[in-house]
């Protein structure tokens, strides 16, 4: 009965775990589009108009296109069913993808940075504004923030952590646009130096969503708690003859988080009745915290819990 209940849970869990993988690939495809699309005209133009910030407002489009890439095979990978060698799945091949991500990035905050310091230097380069520049940065802002906000929302609901990556980078092209359009308005005002210190911002801010997203891996990475140990304790002791509830640990990815916990029972109770307590226990667990991917019980005598304590 148990392996059955066992057995229909991991279908039911590979089952679940397939239709997210398409739906994230889905998202993930469409933002990998629209970025190149933005891409290609702020460079384009960036490169005629001779302004420095929009071309590389440009190339930040285009290194989040190239992010949306890794995090499309990290999601690959990530879906892939429990294996011998990795029992606990493969969760954290999309972490290490939002990774890869913080590290494209921090390399093209550099190069960014430096070509922008090197016309500083050189007294700064001539520019061309005119009403097409502002349409194009308008235009291409308006669609990343409709790309940002999207993909955050597919993210936070899919518990995906290189979506969520994704649509930081895209809302750092968001607030590097708005920059550049400072700068052009700045230009247009006989501030050339503009361009270049604007493009010093857009590397600050390339910069800052790698370190976000570094931080949001860490947590993965090092196996910081997921759950409120708190609220996972209040979920299993409203099972009946449950006595009580310690040592709760959570870890995992946001979307695949595992569960151990030690539950206190009645001594005379029998292997059977603990059993169907512990399942009880999974069950409430997995309906409360969607994101839960295993839950392992121990259950121990509520005196010797007692005693511990």
């Amino acid at each position: 009965m148990a392996k059955t209940q066992e057995s229909r849970a991991a279908t039911a869990y590979a089952v679940g775990a397939a239709s997210r993988a398409r739906t994230l690939t889905r998202i993930l495809w469409i933002g990998f589009a629209l970025n190149v699309l933005v891409a290609v005209f702020k460079f384009i133009y960036g490169t005629l108009s001779g302004s420095m910030s929009m071309t590389n407002d440009g190339i930040a489009s285009f290194l989040d296109a190239g992010s949306t890439l890794i995090g499309l095979a990290g999601v690959s990978i990530a879906s892939r069913p429990p294996s011998k060698k990795h029992p606990y799945g493969h969760a954290k091949y999309e972490t290490y993808a939002s990774v890869a991500i913080g590290v494209i990035l921090i390399i093209a905050a550099g190069d960014i940075a430096r070509e922008a310091i090197a016309s500083l230097l050189e007294g700064g380069s001539h520019v061309m504004v005119d009403w097409a520049s502002y349409v194009i940065m308008l235009a291409t802002m308006a669609l990343n923030i409709w790309v940002a906000w999207w993909e955050g929302r597919w993210g936070r609901a899919l518990h995906s952590e290189s979506l969520t990556a994704d649509a930081k980078h895209t809302w750092t092209d968001v607030y590097v646009s708005v920059s550049v359009i400072c700068s052009l308005i700045f230009v247009q005002l006989g501030y050339p130096a503009a361009d270049a210190l604007v493009s010093l911002i857009v590397a600050l801010a390339v910069l800052a969503s790698a370190i976000s997203i570094f931080l949001e891996a860490n947590r993965t990475l090092a196996d910081a708690s997921r759950l409120d140990a708190g609220e996972v304790a209040e979920v299993v002791e409203g099972v009946a003859g449950v006595a009580g509830v310690d040592e709760v640990r959570s870890r995992g990815t946001e979307g695949e988080v595992y569960v151990d916990l030690h539950v206190l029972l009645d001594p005379n109770m029998t292997l059977r009745e603990a059993n169907e307590i512990a399942q009880s226990a999974e069950a409430l667990l997995e309906e409360r915290f969607p994101e839960v991917a295993d839950v392992s019980v121990l259950m121990k005598p509520a005196q010797e819990g007692s005693e511990g304590d």
